[in-house]
């Protein structure tokens, strides 16, 4: 079973630790677009239309994400990316990457860890120093929050600063490197509205999601950000709120 191990205690002063070197040495970040500039690359009326938000957690992965995006690209796909923080240094590049190539970014704390139960200063330094983080290399922006396991608590949810951003379709692709298991699973679960949990620390995963793509793409599905699946929809995201799938507005 490929699973995160709980991180140790030093996170916090290693955090600590960077905060106060970007807080300090902080440069302009390069021109890349906020994911409120983005338009929807999709035909027709979107309210007709079968979206589907294609997520990825953990990364980014230095050796898998930059092939992931690859295969989006090609594809005309946008997907969203909640990242961790410890990742961040090994790629800062594919982060301003995936801005420049019109993918959401979200964060995934800066060590993975569950974000139920956390004192208030413990959450800042998970949440908001992996946003200021990427703040340094992309400049401020609406950066929503997924919790790692998809746990919290109620002081989480008020804390979070941003919609919270959870799934309804999930493959569970860290369990092996069944390729085809994983996209069956997806070809055969996915409908309009969901918002599907992968992860880009894997090629197994990679290879599958590309694979689920082409093939759900036949059946007229339509890959777009969480933010512009909720923009089509006409839901305007709340801060604090949980979203796990996005149904069309009956109205």
């Amino acid at each position: 079973m490929r699973q995160w191990k709980r991180p140790e205690l030093l996170w916090r002063v290693v955090l600590v630790g960077i905060l106060l070197l970007f807080g300090l040495l902080w440069l302009p970040p390069a021109d890349v677009p906020a994911s409120s500039d983005l338009k929807m690359d999709v035909p027709g009326p979107v309210q007709e239309q079968k979206l589907v938000a294609l997520t990825f957690d953990d990364g980014p992965h230095p050796e898998y994400t930059g092939p992931l995006l690859d295969g989006l690209k090609e594809r005309g796909v946008k997907a969203t990316f909640f990242l961790v923080g410890t990742q961040i240094q090994y790629a800062p590049e594919l982060v301003s990457r995936l801005a420049r190539e019109g993918h959401q970014i979200g964060v995934h704390t800066y060590s993975h860890v569950p974000v139920n139960g956390l004192e208030q200063e413990e959450f800042r330094l998970q949440v908001e120093g992996t946003r200021r983080l990427i703040y340094s290399l992309l400049g401020e922006r609406e950066l929503w929050l997924r919790p790692p396991y998809g746990i919290l608590d109620e002081n989480a949810q008020h804390w979070a600063d941003g919609p919270v951003i959870l799934w309804s379709v999930d493959p569970e692709d860290w369990k092996d490197d069944k390729v085809q298991r994983i996209k069956a699973h997806l070809v055969t679960h996915v409908r309009d509205g969901d918002i599907i949990l992968m992860h880009d620390i894997y090629p197994s995963s990679v290879e599958a999601a590309l694979a689920a793509v082409d093939e759900l793409k036949k059946q007229g599905v339509h890959f777009v950000t969480v933010a512009e699946l909720m923009e089509a929809r006409g839901i305007a995201p709340e801060s604090g709120q949980v979203y796990k799938r996005i149904e069309k507005n009956s109205g």
